[in-house]
């Protein structure tokens, strides 16, 4: 049928074979924006650009309403927690290898062939039926209970029970003793299984203490940017000010027009300053509202997140030991590494196991039952007077097995170099730990420093407005110290923020996250 279907599903879909595909694949198209824009606006240069209007929807986040957020919406985070429970899944489906399997067999035959003797009938009719149960043991052998009935009849006159009814009843143990034999052995794929799961929980933890970690670096820099966008707009004010001032001074004859001309390009500038801020403003705002992925946050969405939770800078002074000890203790990829020197200690016992000779015993114990039905045959198996036993004993050993023993040397190899890489993995640790506590350190001087620089840039500020209205500096003079106050102030937010970050990265780099409230998550699964 499917040789002669129309189209075969097992052909490459047409679309991988066409030249549109190739097309598309090797070359770049160019866009028109003219195309794809709702309306063209060419620039009036007789009018002085204006600030780009902000959205009148507002959102008032806390930092830890929009951790919650992130903990429920966040896709990256959604993926993550579905990586447990497909771990989980790989250990119940080990674990069912020792599950018990009931079987059944029924058949039926009829012969009829010629015959040289009349001791043998020539027409036979057999029905045979058994069932019963398979048990896997865990110590690397098998248990099976057997039941069968049988029916048999025949057209030879010597026989004496025609039809025939035999029943048989056995208990067989087969039984490794050397290699796959013992718990341990068998049960390597479950371990295996169970240190995976581990590991895509260790993975889990990290990725949730990542997505948060991020979330409060686009937290902080949005707020970051709002008031760096507060700070141009405040800078704008007085550079207004400062116009109004000069015209007014230009009117009373104390200074030359120049001085306007000077005040209206400061004007200029500070909305070029207002138009840059606003826009770096949009920008992480959108970095965040991609991580929280609430539905009425949209990113081309008008409304705009207003930070409420107000940064505190206090300075720490930490004890590295302790850092590094505590990031020892809560680096999931050292507890990932760990578990992966687990599965390696179990699979170099099982491939040591692997590399010994095989020896079964098997052992059958077997009591039957005869009779003219099935009843009488049953009643005979009841009685147990016939009885037989069978025991064996197989061995094979191999003459080279270096096949197996190469597998025990590569095991051996494979932890070595696991070794390693936990030594390794300690050192890379312990210099990120002291690397974020000293960034920390230097954070917190350059807020001081900042904070110096924007008092007496005031001060440099408040000197030059003087000294202009005494004729004694031009226009561009306090427009040069206002900018000078205006960008030591956005130093000292940035340096604000970039000490919140700093905190959230020594938080992060010993392995937990920054806060009081300790966060809990469930992995995802479905519902059997």
């Amino acid at each position: 049928m499917l040789l002669a279907s129309c189209k075969s599903p097992l052909d490459e879909p047409a679309y991988l074979r066409s030249e549109e595909l190739r097309q598309h694949l090797q070359q770049i198209d160019p866009v028109d924006l003219t195309q794809v824009a709702d309306a063209v606006h060419a620039p009036d240069e007789t009018q002085p650009l204006q600030p780009a209007a902000l959205p009148p929807a507002e959102s008032k986040l806390s930092l830890e309403q929009c951790r919650v957020m992130v903990l429920a919406n966040n896709l990256e985070l959604q993926v993550e927690l579905l990586n447990p429970a497909i771990a989980a899944q790989s250990v119940s489906e080990q674990e069912a290898r020792f599950e018990a399997l009931f079987f059944a067999n029924s058949s039926y035959a009829r012969t009829d062939t010629p015959t040289a003797t009349t001791l043998s009938g020539s027409q036979t009719k057999a029905v045979q039926n058994d069932m019963g149960v398979d048990l896997p043991l865990q110590t690397g052998g098998n248990l099976r209970f057997n039941l069968a009935a049988n029916q048999f009849k025949t057209d030879n006159v010597f026989s004496t029970l025609n039809p025939s009814y035999a029943t048989d009843a056995s208990i067989s143990l087969s039984q490794n003793l050397l290699r796959g034999a013992g718990i341990r052995a068998n049960t390597h794929a479950i371990r295996l299984a169970q240190y995976q799961h581990q590991q895509a929980n260790a993975a889990t933890h990290l990725a949730v203490i990542r997505i948060l970690a991020n979330t409060d670096r686009a937290y902080w820099r949005l707020q970051a940017a709002r008031q760096v966008l507060q700070v141009r707009q405040a800078e704008h004010e007085l550079a207004v000010v400062q116009l109004e001032k000069a015209r007014r001074m230009v009117d009373s004859g104390e200074l030359a027009e120049i001085e306007i001309t000077r005040a209206e390009s400061g004007v200029a500038e500070r909305l070029s300053a207002i138009i840059t801020a606003e826009n770096t403003v949009r920008l992480e705002q959108r970095a965040l509202k991609r991580m929280l992925n609430d539905a009425g946050l949209p990113m081309d969405g008008p409304t705009a997140v207003i930070p409420t939770t107000d940064a505190n800078p206090v300075r720490y002074d930490f004890a590295p030991e302790k850092l590094v000890s505590m990031a020892m203790d809560g680096r999931m990829e050292l507890l990932e590494l760990e578990l992966q020197l687990a599965q390696q200690a179990s699979t170099l016992h099982f491939e040591r196991n692997a590399a010994l000779p095989l020896a079964l015993l098997d052992y059958t114990y077997n009591f039957n039952g005869l009779g003219r039905t099935y009843g009488n045959s049953f009643d005979m198996l009841s009685d147990r007077d016939f009885a037989d036993y069978r025991l064996g004993l197989r061995v094979e050993v191999p003459l080279g097995n270096e096949a197996a023993r190469s597998r025990v040397r590569r095991a051996i190899l494979h932890r070595m170099q696991t070794l390693s890489s936990v030594e390794q993995r300690k050192a890379l640790i312990e210099e990120e730990v002291l690397n974020a506590a000293d960034q920390l350190a230097s954070s917190w001087q350059q807020i001081l420093a900042a904070r110096q620089s924007a008092i007496l840039a005031h001060r440099t500020f408040m000197a030059e407005q003087r000294q202009f209205e005494q004729g004694l500096r031009t226009s561009t003079d306090v427009l040069d110290a206002q900018a000078r106050y205006s960008d030591a102030q956005a130093a000292e937010v940035r340096a604000i923020a970039e000490y919140q970050i700093a905190q959230i990265d020594l938080a992060y780099a010993t392995g937990s996250i920054l806060g009081a409230d300790q966060v809990r998550w469930e992995s995802r699964g479905i519902e059997q």
